[in-house]
């Protein structure tokens, strides 16, 4: 047995995961969230556990904030949708990857790759990227409603709980 199916499926006996959701946009309102209200819904039908939605607006000291507030042990796993974007305003991605102890580069890779078969050459224009701070496990995904679904259900959900575990795992180890 491969040890990254062993370990998914020592993983599977951690139950629910933490995870925080902050949408990043100017706009966005959460009446008019689709990107949030698709991922609480998926996290409802998993069976993880939600410890904090936000809509923040594409500012610098706000993305800032969120991180300072939700990275910890009460979150596992933090998404971030929107701002990934060559914009102006499009700054997610600037702030949250200088603060990454681990870059994950794999998920921004196959991210990208998978992006490139659904839009074609547009998908060099995405930023996504994921890492680790702290123990929590952090993805930017961009603020599309089909770049979120692309995200959660090909990268993230299936790798939810082998995220959490093994950073879990990893901090306890001499």
């Amino acid at each position: 047995m491969s040890s990254s199916v062993e370990h998914k499926e020592k993983a599977a006996q951690i139950g629910a995961v933490a995870i925080a959701l902050v949408t990043v946009s100017d706009t966005r309102t959460s009446e008019t969230d689709k990107n949030g209200e698709y991922l609480r819904g998926q996290l409802e039908e998993l069976g993880h556990r939600l410890v904090e939605y936000r809509i923040i607006p594409d500012e610098k000291s706000e993305i800032e904030k969120a991180l300072t507030d939700l990275i910890g042990e009460n979150c596992d796993i933090l998404i971030f949708n929107g701002g990934t974007g060559i914009g102006p305003r499009d700054v997610t991605i600037d702030i949250v990857e200088k603060k990454f102890e681990k870059h994950l580069p794999g998920f921004g890779e196959i991210f990208r790759m998978l992006s490139y078969e659904q839009i074609g050459s547009a998908a060099i224009l995405s930023r996504a990227a994921a890492g680790y701070l702290g123990s929590t496990a952090v993805f930017c995904l961009p603020g599309s409603s089909k770049a979120v679904q692309l995200g959660w259900e090909k990268l993230i959900a299936p790798e939810l709980r082998h995220l959490a575990w093994e950073q879990k795992r990893s901090n306890r180890l001499p």
